[in-house]
């Protein structure tokens, strides 16, 4: 393990492929998951355009009401602590124990629960609305729940970045740790499925009504999902905390934006470019360290013309995969979830098939990984693309490396 590095010394998950990390990582090797329609809300188009929802396992982990003194939390609230008592039963830490530590903070989420207004706004238009709605939001920053939910006074932060904002808080809990503004951080990412996100993406155009089939010739858009992970992350010098193993490390990271476009990448990919060349610098990594990148591969045919050219020109001879198909697109979530679905696949030192690719597009070279493979490289890269045009990559590596 390099002495400079942000270590990871637990992670919690979950998705529609699993209740937690291990399941989840299971079934990035196992049969592919198949997207179904939304169950928690309707839709005239629900029957058309699926999405991965969590399934009743995920859901039974899921506390509404903590304090009952208080108003419930919200799904992304309920989900981010559930990955984070995952989190921290992982390391082996008991929340209480950590009131003494300067504990940090930060939490992705795209829309996070503030898209669920639709009946309050009905009721206002006739009546007087109840108030339930609004103190639920008022008090459902993620981050917030997490520190008051566990009593920790370090830096505390939500990230709303679009879909890199995953990534970027696990980038953020890094630099904190790196300046020593505290000694341990939570880091990660959660969004739930909204009816309104839901139809949103639909009215853009970029919804598959099949599963999706990231970088494949027959692409036709992204499916939603939902989910959440949350990393502990800590200082390499903290005395007095030991976690049952070590899960991984953060060697570094580049954040990037294209200044193009409100939603369609720079077609040159400018700024994923700047991004990655910045993550190895500052990692200190050469394209022949890496195992994989873990794509951003949303199925959306503009994003993946450039990440593929990208990828193909700066890591030619770097195999790379998108774990959607079996996950679905998470959002402000996807950053976290996905850096901890590759630092698992690190640590078994495998690469996953990418879910649904068959035939690289016309131009896009020879495509992700058709099937699974063993590496014996313990660094990769995980990047997540966002509306914006933001670019964020996160250089991770296995336990033992660098040692």
């Amino acid at each position: 393990m390099r002495k400079d590095s942000i270590r990871v010394s637990g992670m919690g998950a979950l998705c529609a492929a699993g209740a937690d990390l291990e399941s989840a990582t299971d079934a990035l090797f196992g049969a592919r998951r198949l997207p179904a329609p939304p169950r928690r809300f309707a839709s005239a188009y629900g029957a058309d355009y699926p999405a991965f929802e969590l399934p009743a396992a995920c859901t039974a982990l899921l506390t509404p009401r903590p304090n009952p003194h208080l108003p419930a939390l919200s799904r992304t609230a309920q989900m981010v602590l559930a990955a984070t008592r995952q989190a921290l039963a992982d390391a082996g830490y008991d929340p209480a124990a950590l009131r003494g530590r300067r504990v940090g903070v930060c939490v992705g989420t795209t829309v996070g629960n503030s898209t669920n207004f639709e009946d309050f706004h009905k009721q206002s238009r006739s009546a007087e609305p109840a108030l339930d709605p609004v103190w639920q939001y008022r008090r459902g920053n993620p981050a917030s729940v997490l520190a008051r939910e566990f009593g920790w006074d370090g830096p505390c932060m939500t990230v709303s970045n679009a879909c890199a904002a995953g990534g970027d808080a696990i980038a953020q809990a890094t630099e904190w740790l790196r300046q020593g503004a505290c000694d341990l951080a939570l880091a990660g990412g959660a969004d739930e499925l909204s009816r309104i996100t839901y139809l949103g993406f639909i009215a853009l155009l970029i919804t598959d009504r099949e599963p999706c089939r990231p970088f494949d010739a027959s692409r036709a858009g992204l499916n939603l999902g939902e989910g959440a992970a949350m990393l502990v992350l800590q200082r390499p010098d903290l005395h007095g905390l030991v976690p049952r193993r070590w899960r991984g490390q953060v060697l570094g990271y580049g954040n990037a934006s294209d200044a193009y476009h409100v939603t369609a990448p720079h077609p040159e990919g400018r700024g994923l470019r700047v991004a990655i060349q910045t993550a190895l610098a500052d990692a200190r990594l050469t394209p022949g360290d890496l195992a994989f990148v873990k794509a951003h591969g949303t199925g959306t045919v503009d994003n993946e013309r450039v990440e593929s050219q990208v990828l193909g020109e700066l890591l030619p001879d770097v195999p790379y995969f998108s774990v959607k198909g079996q996950i679905g697109h998470t959002l402000g979530a996807s950053g976290a979830l996905e850096a901890a679905l590759a630092l698992t696949c690190l640590e078994r030192g495998r690469i996953p098939a990418s879910a649904g690719f068959r035939e690289a597009a016309p131009g896009a070279g020879a495509g992700p990984q058709r099937g699974a493979s063993t590496t014996p490289r313990g660094a990769a890269l995980a990047q997540s693309l966002a509306f914006g045009g933001t670019n964020t990559v996160l250089a991770l590596a296995r336990a033992d490396y660098g040692e």
